[in-house]
């Protein structure tokens, strides 16, 4: 039965490419696919060696910090730069538009600056071109030229009456077709395919982890089985539909809706509906939450007041001077802790309405088969919102340790009898600075991406199971005529 099948893919496979359009346009593809390689190979190369030069020099200059007092080394502050995952290089996802690089200070949580698009022309709004790109959005249209005929022209020039005459099933012809397009498509997946995995584990002279390799395997098996969806819905459009012209017209209109308007409506939609504060307002609100609480930098704050008195009255002394450690770094760290709970929960508060606008374009996802392999592919790329969000938490939880260590030195090393951070009577051995560990950034298990992304792999499901259920349908229903 299958031979069948196999017969019609092939006389479609010959057909494809006597047609000069079909060698013009792979052709086109071939030489996109190529520069997207060449672009993506030289952005993540030149971006990975400049993250890696700043990050080394800014431990070469926090380390070579003369003495000096701790607290002052806690305002000095350190930079935390995020380095470009192996896998950007085929999927660029939001890379471009996140930020890179976190001044990390005591008391103050900055975001995440120095974004590849703060830097270029207007011109990267319309996106870039990667190995993704070509997979998601040019493809689907060559799919869809190759196929919008393949059912459509056999039945306008009569041949498809025939075929069905001479006991050829509906379904047959379906999956035949289906999969001779397929067969075209894969001379261009495949090598595809092999430029990403050179690309990818070249970079890293062949010592890939399992954790990439893993992430490698399902991008290509979900890419495939996008593609495939395309191939199916491209058939199924010429076998209802009368003439090639309207089969090819629907599917232009499915195309822009699948690549441009639902993408475009969603992502408005959703912006609508779960509205964000804007950054100002955002940093007013944290401002005045701590300001409630209390300055950790003024004496006289109620709050800090209370903890004076109430350590005071627990080592029975009169002064903070007779404390048996330095008392001002004691509150610094008592600040640090409250001021990094009021930003983590307005951060919370801020990423909850980011989850839910995420969670709004996923659902869109079951409607929309290019939005589903967006999402999955960024994921498995580490290119997407959650890998930028391990990012800023690791460099915070960095950010944290670092102030805290310094405040832990001040009460350790420091004189109660100092005036303040700028006594310099009262400073501390630059060894010190070295006893800080580096910041190394570590990236996102796979686990993680299953996790997050488990609707987009439901939608992958419901479209296969969709497209399953047309085929039966249509193979009972229509007419040669």
């Amino acid at each position: 039965m299958m031979n069948s099948e196999i017969l019609v893919a092939k006389l479609f496979w010959k057909a494809a490419f006597k047609n000069k359009g079909v060698f013009l346009l792979t052709f086109f593809i071939g030489l996109l696919m190529v520069y997207a390689a060449y672009s993506g190979r030289k952005n993540f190369k030149t971006q990975n060696e400049i993250r890696a030069k700043y990050q080394s020099e800014a431990r070469k200059d926090w380390v070579d910090n003369p003495n000096k007092h701790p607290h002052r080394m806690a305002h000095y502050g350190h930079f935390a730069f995020r380095p470009k995952a192996p896998l950007s290089v085929f999927d660029f996802g939001m890379e471009s538009f996140l930020g890179n690089t976190i001044f990390l200070e005591a008391h103050k949580q900055n975001t995440v600056n120095f974004s590849e698009a703060s830097f270029s022309t207007g011109m990267l709004r319309f996106g870039e071109i990667s190995i993704a790109m070509i997979l998601q959005v040019l493809l689907p249209l060559l799919i869809f030229f190759l196929g919008f005929g393949a059912i459509a022209t056999e039945r306008q020039n009569g041949t498809l009456k025939m075929l069905l005459i001479q006991g050829l099933k509906w379904r047959t012809l379906i999956l035949g077709k289906s999969m001779g397009i397929i067969a075209v498509i894969m001379t261009l997946f495949i090598p595809i395919v092999l430029t990403t995995i050179f690309l990818c584990t070249g970079f890293q002279d062949m010592n890939t982890s399992t954790d990439e390799l893993l992430r490698l395997f399902f991008i290509i098996v979900f890419y495939f089985i996008y593609l495939v969806i395309f191939c199916v819905i491209a058939v199924l459009i010429s076998a209802i539909s009368k003439t090639s012209k309207t089969s090819l017209v629907s599917l232009i209109g499915i195309w822009l809706m699948f690549i441009i308007i639902i993408p475009r409506i969603s992502q408005a939609l959703g912006a609508s509906i779960y509205s964000i504060p804007s950054k100002a307002k955002f940093e007013s609100a944290i401002g005045e939450a701590i300001a409630k609480v209390g300055d950790s930098h003024n004496p006289d704050d109620p709050h800090y007041k209370a903890l004076k008195d109430s350590l005071l009255a627990v080592y029975n002394v009169d002064s903070v001077k007779q404390l048996p450690f330095n008392y001002s770094g004691y509150q610094m760290k008592e600040g640090e802790k409250i001021s990094t709970n009021i930003y983590n929960q307005h951060y919370s508060q801020l990423l909850d309405i980011y989850y839910k606008q995420n969670v709004f374009s996923r659902v869109i996802s079951f409607l929309n088969p290019f939005m589903a392999v967006k999402n999955l592919s960024m994921a498995l790329s580490s290119t997407d919102f959650s890998s930028f969000l391990n990012f800023q938490k690791q460099a915070e939880n960095y950010r944290y340790d670092l102030a805290q260590e310094m405040n832990n030195l001040q009460i350790k090393h420091i004189s109660n009898e100092a005036k303040g951070s700028s006594d310099k009577n009262h400073i501390l051995d630059k060894k010190h600075w070295e006893e800080v560990e580096e910041f190394k950034y570590k990236p996102t298990s796979i686990s993680l991406v299953f996790k997050s992304e488990w609707m987009s792999f439901a939608a992958f499901l419901f479209w296969i199971g969709l497209l399953v259920f047309l085929i039966h349908k249509f193979s009972k229903t229509l007419k040669a005529i």
